[in-house]
């Protein structure tokens, strides 16, 4: 299995430093955050080391994918949470501090004050298109 030793979720999968682990299957682990924004904030990441999203295989996705339901039940469940956030800062500009590809789960409450930005803006005329296109070319020759 694939691991960097300097890297703190990989030395977490290793048993090397203790961490409170709430699920763990063979490609998985999922462990509450030591810095929460809210009470049982979870922390889900692939087993093997990638330093971003772009990097991991459709079989490591797909096992990510498939904890995701059962973690955000059991979330809602213990938390009380009304809904939760799920979150990847990917590249240290979008906030990444670990650079292990892992996925937030953030209870949220009415009121929890945790708040976030979303500053929605528009596409000029035929920009949306432009994009559609670039993107449909640069997924086919991903």
């Amino acid at each position: 299995m694939a691991r960097d030793p300097n890297c703190i979720f990989c030395r977490i999968v290793a048993v090397e430093i203790p961490a409170a682990v709430v699920y763990e299957d063979e490609a998985v682990i999922a462990f509450l955050d030591i810095g929460p924004l809210a009470e049982g904030h979870l922390l889900m990441t692939p087993k093997v080391h990638y330093a971003d999203v772009t990097q991991i295989p459709p079989s490591v996705a797909a096992n990510l994918g498939a904890a995701l339901p059962p973690l955000g039940r059991a979330l809602l469940k213990v938390t009380g949470a009304e809904g939760f956030n799920v979150l990847c800062n990917q590249g240290r500009s979008a906030g990444q501090v670990v650079q292990h590809v892992h996925f937030h789960l953030i209870p949220r409450k009415s009121d929890d004050g945790l708040g976030f930005r979303w500053n929605a803006g528009s596409y000029e005329a035929g920009r949306a298109e432009e994009l559609v296109a670039a993107y449909q070319k640069a997924i086919a020759n991903a």
